[in-house]
């Protein structure tokens, strides 16, 4: 393929469908990001909370909930601007890989950074920097589904994609604890994360831009283009408010799971409830994730699927406001994790038919990446005061029902998508 050829597909629209090889390693590669990203936050950062919190005056609880809130902050400016700058590279290995080897490169080096932390100061350094590198890897990784993979293969590809997010964050947390001690944790997430992005990267030629299909450079229109506007773009405005609720809602949901069976439900060891409630829900995402894609795929359609994964997520939330026992938690969990995977494979699909332009693919999924790490900064913010204040958890997931099932209504606003 020539160079003027291989430029011009890489800004049109994808036509010829993807092997299962491509889709294997990229979803590896995707995992991999999520081991990185899970390693650390299910287990070895809440452990050096711990180590740290007695010298600075703060409990462990939140120690950890300001170097977990410093690295969010840092991945929500980090997602757009590397997908942004992914989409201007013009090197002869493409767009995205360069981006995809850097970052999961520099993530490794800040995980082993990471793990000779010695304070509460260099635990938020380190985790920040992870934030920044994998992020860089995780919007190239992100933007490469719309760059190569046609919208009708779309739903089937996010939904290996989800597979692979579940594995990652059960691999991270089994690498985490398997090996035993906070550094050899790290030491195997950073080797995982690296690892695992190669078979993609070695494997799989990128498209490479050509320096003539850029635009003029311009640091005002290149800031200015991280707002996208609802106006210009309803259909991604909309589409964005959807994620956003959705992922909420469903923030609102498993936040407090660990009180609420404790405070609430009086069981009797609520950390294996917890671990309990965890599996089923996941175990019932993965029966749906790759299985409702791939079906939207088919009938060519993706707004019924998230309008009912929503409404059944806002079903399974109802069902522990009114039915406040242990079996209730256990069906509300399977529910949820039914709904969830419906809506994580079609909603992905269904944002990228939605995207305003090839050039800045990176970019805007950067942005739609957004909605969900915001609902992780809020949901803290909202759920405390409901569960202290305003009603407790009857309310709490009431309130969350509400939220959800606003998100899965609001998609039938979307009218470029079928």
């Amino acid at each position: 393929m020539t160079d003027m050829s291989r430029s011009a597909s890489a800004l049109a629209e994808p036509v010829e469908r993807v092997g299962r090889g491509w889709t294997a390693s990229l979803s590896l590669a995707n995992g991999a990001i999520w081991v990185g990203w899970f390693g650390p936050l299910q287990i070895l950062l809440a452990s050096q909370a711990e180590d740290f919190a007695p010298g600075t005056g703060m409990s462990k609880e939140t120690l950890l909930a300001w170097v977990a809130g410093a690295g969010a902050l840092v991945s929500l400016a980090a997602n757009p601007f590397f997908g942004a700058l992914s989409d201007r590279t013009t090197s002869r290995w493409g767009r995205r890989t360069p981006w995809i080897v850097a970052g999961a490169a520099g993530g490794a080096l800040s995980l082993l950074l990471l793990a000779g932390a010695s304070g509460l100061w260099t635990m938020v350094a380190g985790w920040c920097l992870v934030q920044l590198t994998l992020n860089a890897a995780y919007a190239a990784i992100t933007a490469a589904v719309p760059d190569r993979v046609p919208k009708l293969q779309r739903g089937s590809v996010g939904g290996w994609l989800g597979v692979a997010q579940i594995l990652g964050v059960v691999g991270g947390t089994g690498l985490a604890t398997a090996l035993g001690g906070v550094g050899a944790g790290y030491a195997a997430c950073a080797a995982f994360t690296l690892l695992g992005v190669l078979p993609y990267v070695l494997r799989h030629k990128d498209l490479r831009l050509a320096v003539e299909d850029l635009p003029v450079w311009s640091w005002r229109t290149f800031l200015t283009g991280f707002w996208l506007s609802p106006r210009r773009y309803p259909d991604l405005g909309w589409a964005w408010l959807t994620r956003f609720l959705i992922n909420l809602s469903n923030a609102l949901t498993l936040l407090y799971l660990l009180y609420y069976l404790r405070d609430r439900l009086d069981y009797s060891d609520p950390e294996q409830g917890v671990l309990i409630l965890t599996a089923v829900y996941s175990v019932m995402l993965m029966a749906t994730v790759v299985v409702s894609g791939a079906w939207s795929d088919r009938v060519c359609r993706r707004k019924p699927f998230v309008l009912w994964s929503g409404v059944l997520m806002a079903v399974a939330t109802a069902m522990l406001a009114a039915w406040q026992t242990w079996p209730g938690a256990i069906v509300a969990s399977a529910v949820l994790g039914i709904g969830f995977g419906v809506f994580t494979s079609v909603d992905f699909a269904l944002m990228t038919d939605v995207l305003p332009t090839a050039l800045d693919r990176g970019k805007d999924l950067g942005v739609i990446n957004v909605a969900n790490a915001l609902p992780q900064v809020m949901a803290p913010a909202l759920a405390a005061p409901i569960v202290t204040y305003l009603g407790g958890y009857r309310v709490l997931y009431l309130v969350s029902a509400v939220i959800g099932l606003a998100g899965a209504v609001l998609v039938g606003r979307i009218r470029g998508v079928d």
